[in-house]
């Protein structure tokens, strides 16, 4: 289907919007994004852009302003939260050769494809708060202002509480699952490499990862706890909260944690895949579709290839209607996938029976020395899958 005379919606300028609107406008769609916020901008985190989201920064020739902001991975070291040795170093330069993993700043990635947005042309209207969807031939934006809004597709790229999902599924309660975490950004005085190191406690772990030219260090710290948060990452939290917490943390994690002067805590909660994505001329992707907890780094890569199945599912199929049923078919259970995988994964790190931590940890150390490859190479169904490729 040829997308020229097609003017399309996006709703949200975060990392899936402006790659949708950019996909879209690249197969010649008219493309205009609505965001409530009064400018494109994001605050201080860091995220990890694994193979299969570079793909998609490849294909929309953004790879090379990409690799300008963002830090190239060389290994994934995972270690006791006691002791300074390592149980288990994943060599991904020597292992995973082909395979490109970065850190990036969030708010250095959204300048990427901010600029790449204007430039190529779209439109961007800022303050403008969407209230509600309406599905139809001409489905319809009803603005906070009273204002609405026509398009020949809608698609809701607007996070987690998505008036668009609303559109398209009932309301579904979404569950904490007991666990907190915080975020948070301090200068690099340990000469933290280019690696991601895994502090591995009972009851809680802590994530730690350099970001521009190695200057800074991101910390994402999780932990297991009855009293429940709120969710969205964006509530201030007292630092000495985060430091009694991890308060046994000892080496590299303990100078980090001390430089904490910023911090914001989060719930996490497991939402349900979205049973419809798209229905009439209306659509919906990233989080607004499958929010993910973050145990797999995967919430920013599943909005990149989102984005991009999106746009080759028009532009491949005779109608919007039958595009959009295509990218539903083509997304939804590589997505479940990936979200049951990020679902079971933290309790590796949180171990709190003694003999069953030392066990585990024993296992992934013969692991390391037996198997280098194949201990890497396990994710390979995840991080080698190529969207761009067709097949996807």
């Amino acid at each position: 289907m040829e997308l020229q005379d097609h003017k399309i919606i996006v709703v949200g300028a975060g990392i899936g919007g402006l790659t949708a609107a950019l996909a879209l406008r690249a197969r010649g769609a008219d493309v205009t994004v609505f965001e409530q916020a009064e400018a494109i901008t994001e605050v201080g985190a860091g995220l990890q852009i694994s193979p299969n989201g570079r793909v998609v920064l490849r294909a929309l020739g953004l790879e090379p302003a990409f690799d300008q902001v963002s830090v190239q991975a060389q290994s994934v070291v995972l270690r006791d939260y006691r002791r300074t040795a390592e149980v288990l170093r994943l060599d991904l330069a020597k292992y995973a050769a082909e395979q490109v993993f970065s850190f990036v700043h969030r708010a250095d990635l959204i300048d990427v494809l901010a600029s790449a947005v204007r430039a190529a042309g779209v439109h961007v209207r800022l303050l403008q708060k969407v209230e509600r969807v309406e599905n139809g031939p001409k489905p319809v934006l009803h603005l906070a202002n009273g204002a609405q809004v026509q398009a020949d597709l809608i698609v809701g790229a607007d996070g987690l509480h998505s008036p668009t999902r609303a559109a398209l599924n009932r309301a579904d309660a979404p569950f904490f699952t007991g666990q907190v975490a915080w975020r948070t950004i301090v200068p690099n005085t340990v000469n933290l490499p280019n690696e991601a190191n895994v502090f591995m406690g009972p009851g809680r772990h802590l994530v730690c990862y350099p970001l521009r030219g190695g200057s800074v260090v991101n910390i994402v710290a999780v932990q297991e706890k009855a009293e429940w948060a709120a969710e969205g990452w964006h509530h201030v939290d007292d630092p000495e909260n985060l430091r009694r917490a991890f308060a046994g943390f000892q080496g590299v994690a303990r100078a980090l944690l001390d430089q904490v002067e910023d911090v914001r805590q989060w719930g996490l909660f497991r939402h349900p895949v979205a049973d419809v994505w798209q229905q009439g001329r209306l659509a919906i992707l990233g989080d607004a579709a499958h929010p993910t907890l973050p145990f797999m780094a995967q919430g920013a890569n599943m909005a990149f290839e989102d984005a991009w199945v999106l746009a080759d599912s028009l532009a491949t199929q005779p109608d919007i209607e039958m595009g959009l049923a295509q990218y539903q078919a083509r997304r939804h259970q590589r997505a479940s996938r990936v979200i049951e995988a990020a679902n079971g994964n933290a309790w590796k790190y949180h171990l709190s029976f003694p003999p069953v931590r030392g066990l585990a940890h024993l296992a992934l150390r013969l692991g390391g020395a037996v198997a280098p490859e194949r201990m890497v190479r396990q994710f390979d169904w995840l991080y080698g899958y190529d969207v761009t490729a067709g097949s996807g």
